[in-house]
Formats: structure tokens, C-alpha cells, sequence
């Protein structure tokens, strides 16, 4: 009987099997150390930089060119005083294209650059929206784990006091056996959980480039923080700060660019080029005068219709493709907006209604069927029934709880920016 109420007073506490307080996963240094080590992350860092080393490339010069030549240099004999006209000469030549086109073409690399750049921190705030889903749902695996242990405790003191009622008389044998297949099937869970976890496990190892197989620490137990949601205020949120917006409006710019850099290549190029002739005296005595010449080459643009008018014609139509394809991605971002925030009021009705409702009242029903089978007014299945319902709820309410927490992931994702912390 002592051991009876024992198991009632922990019942009635609420002692179980808590978690671990130190050596637990700190959700933001796990982040740090994604953004850091992510290789994903550094290539397209790597790109940026890459991109950006490219600017001042297309808006310079084309490199001069150089020429050592020979000029007139006889054949019977390969002297360079028998004939008037042999001499020796070095050219110099330069190509300039025409102006506004150096500068277009550097436009065009910044707004490539700044594409890149935008997409980095797209992919940044990927791989924050990716861990924080995946810790959220190892914390749900966490705390089914500890919720399941502690039920499998509850139903081995069960076992234990059916064992004794059923030994002097007071009880029946199918309330061991029931007792018994309960705990059974708690061990079974207890396995798929724990494979769960190492499957989680890896797949956050991976996001933050470490081995596979290096195992975790637990979880910090989760907070609900309710906040209000104003759908415009979040889609003005995307529209100033969602890198991958930035990107496609740098993308416009570019196409904007590249029809004026088309337009311009109806206008011709043209290379000044400068040489100085060295000649020897001749033989006879005579000649000698050393030689300078200049001059400047155009490129015509004779077959525009073919070629120039063509080209604007392209890059006219890769605008308006690049334009269309994103009101499409504004289109799918907007409409992930609207089932994240529906998703999210779902939620938060639930988890209020979890933690006000459902988990108390049916925390109160397992204490009051505790009771009554202590005074042998409730029968054993009853007592049983009532707690597989709490551990039911319970992880139940683990698991909305995750996806609460996994939907503002989402959220902070389409906005690019941290709504917990900000208060949108």
C-alpha cells in the first residue's frame, strides 16, 4: 500500500524523467556555425566575391596591342641598307569602344554581382529557416523520448501494483496483461524514436557540415511566444527585405542594361593605332630617314538588320521574360504567405487550446481515476485508458508545439526577418 501511494504522489507532482541541464543544444550557436561552416553557403560567398571581382573588368579597355614588324626586307640577300623602303618599325594600337558602352557593360556586371550577392543571403536565410526546422523537430523526437519514458515508469509501477492485487486476490489477471502490453508497446516506441533521432540527427549534422554519424546533445525545452500577424505588414516585410526579390529586380535591371549596351552596338567602334619606322643608311650613302605613321579603323555595322537589330530584339524579349517569371515568383511567395499565416492561427489556437484545455482537464481525469482505483471504484482498464490518453496528449501537444515553432521558421523565411525577436 505504501508503494501504491507512492506512485500516487508522483503522479500527482508531476516527477518524471526530466532533461538533462547541461551539455544541451543552443539553437543560435548552431546557426553560427551553419552560416560558418556550410558549404553550400561559402561557394555561393566564394561566387559573390567572384562576381563582384568582375566589375571593374567590363568597364575597362580592351588590352593595347604591340607590333614589331619588318618592313620591305629583301630576299636575295636580307640587308637592311641595300633598298630605300626596308626599315624596322614598332606599332602601337589601341581600340576604344564607343562611348557609353564601357559603362554600360560595367552596369551589367554589378547588376550580375548584385545578383549573387542576393542570392547568398537567400541562401543564408535557407539554411536558418532548414536548422531551426530541423532542431524543432528534434526537439519534438526529444520530447517524445522523455514523455515516453516517463509513461513507461508509470506503467511499470502499474505492472507492479496489479502484480500485488492480483496476488492477494483483489485484482485481475487482465489487468497485468493489459499492463503489460502497454509497456510493451512503450518499448516499441522507444525504438522507432530513438532511430528517429539518429535520422534527424544526421540530417542537422549535414546542414552544418560536420560528420553524419557525430551524435547530439538534447534539446532546450520549447517556450510558446504568441504574436500578432498582419498579413500586410509581413508582405511589405517581403517586399523590402527578401534577398531573393532583390535578386529579380537586379535581374530587370540587368536586361534594362543589356538593351542599351544592344542599341549601342549600332554605333561603331574604332582603334587609333601609332608607328615609328627605323631605317639605316644605304649602301650608297643615301636614306636613312626614319618614318611615323598614325591612323584610326572603324568597324562598320553593314549588316544590322541581321545582327544589331536582332540582338535588341533578344534582349527586349529577355526582359520581359525575366519580368514575367518574377511576378510568378511574387505570386508563389504571396501564396506561401497566406497558408503559413493560416497555418500559424491554426496553431495558435491549438497550443492555447493544449495548454489551457485539453492537458489540464485530462491531467485532472488521470489524478481522479488514480483515486478511485486506489478505492476500488475504478477499475484497472479505466486507470490505464486515462493515462495512455495523457501520454497521447501530451505528445500530441510536443508535436504542435514543433510545428508552431517550424511555422515562424517559415515565416522569418518568406520575410527576411526575425519576427520572434521584432515582434511583427
Amino acid at each position: 500500500m505504501r508503494r501504491q501511494w507512492l506512485f500516487f504522489l508522483l503522479i500527482c507532482v508531476g516527477i518524471g524523467v526530466g532533461q538533462e541541464t547541461k551539455n544541451v543544444l543552443v539553437l543560435e550557436n548552431l546557426i553560427e556555425e551553419g552560416l560558418e561552416n556550410n558549404p553550400q553557403v561559402k561557394a555561393f560567398y566564394t561566387k559573390s566575391r567572384a562576381d563582384e571581382a568582375r566589375v571593374p573588368q567590363a568597364g575597362s579597355l580592351p588590352d593595347p596591342m604591340v607590333s614589331l614588324n619588318v618592313l620591305n626586307l629583301p630576299v636575295d640577300n636580307f640587308v637592311f641598307d641595300q633598298e630605300p623602303m626596308t626599315g624596322k618599325q614598332l606599332a602601337v594600337k589601341q581600340t576604344f569602344p564607343f562611348p557609353g558602352k564601357l559603362s554600360l557593360k560595367e552596369n551589367i556586371a554589378r547588376k550580375g554581382a548584385n545578383v549573387s550577392q542576393a542570392n547568398w543571403e537567400e541562401l543564408r536565410w535557407q539554411l536558418i529557416r532548414n536548422i531551426k526546422v530541423t532542431y524543432y523537430k528534434l526537439y519534438f523526437v526529444d520530447e517524445a523520448i522523455r514523455t515516453t519514458e516517463k509513461n513507461r515508469k508509470l506503467l511499470t509501477e502499474f505492472v507492479a501494483i496489479a502484480e500485488q492485487k492480483y496476488a492477494v486476490g483483489r485484482g485481475l489477471q487482465q489487468d497485468v496483461l493489459k499492463a503489460q502490453v502497454e509497456l510493451s508497446k512503450m518499448e516499441d516506441k522507444l525504438i522507432d524514436l530513438r532511430q528517429k533521432r539518429e535520422e534527424v540527427e544526421s540530417r542537422m549534422n549535414a546542414l552544418l557540415n560536420r560528420p553524419i554519424d557525430q551524435p547530439l546533445a538534447k534539446t532546450s525545452p520549447l517556450v510558446y511566444k504568441p504574436f500578432s500577424l498582419n498579413r500586410d505588414d509581413l508582405e511589405q516585410l517581403i517586399l523590402n527585405n527578401k534577398p531573393l526579390f532583390k535578386a529579380w529586380e537586379s535581374r530587370i535591371d540587368q536586361s534594362r542594361e543589356k538593351i542599351s549596351l544592344a542599341e549601342k552596338q549600332y554605333w561603331p567602334d574604332f582603334s587609333v593605332f601609332a608607328a615609328y619606322s627605323q631605317r639605316d643608311v644605304l649602301q650608297s650613302g643615301m636614306g636613312g630617314v626614319d618614318f611615323l605613321s598614325a591612323g584610326v579603323t572603324l568597324n562598320i555595322p553593314l549588316y544590322f538588320w541581321r545582327k544589331q537589330r536582332k540582338r535588341v530584339e533578344e534582349t527586349t524579349l529577355l526582359k520581359q521574360s525575366v519580368e514575367e517569371r518574377y511576378q510568378n515568383v511574387k505570386l508563389q511567395t504571396f501564396s506561401a504567405l497566406d497558408n503559413a499565416i493560416s497555418e500559424h492561427l491554426k496553431l495558435d489556437e491549438r497550443v492555447d487550446l493544449y495548454e489551457s484545455g485539453i492537458i489540464p482537464q485530462a491531467t485532472q481525469a488521470l489524478q481522479s481515476a488514480m483515486i478511485g482505483y486506489q478505492t476500488d471504484k475504478v477499475d484497472f482498464l479505466t486507470l490505464v485508458n486515462n493515462q495512455m490518453t495523457l501520454f497521447n496528449l501530451e505528445l500530441e501537444y510536443a508535436r504542435i508545439l514543433s510545428d508552431y515553432n517550424k511555422n515562424v521558421a517559415e515565416l522569418e523565411y518568406l520575410t527576411g526577418d526575425i519576427l520572434s525577436a521584432s515582434g511583427n
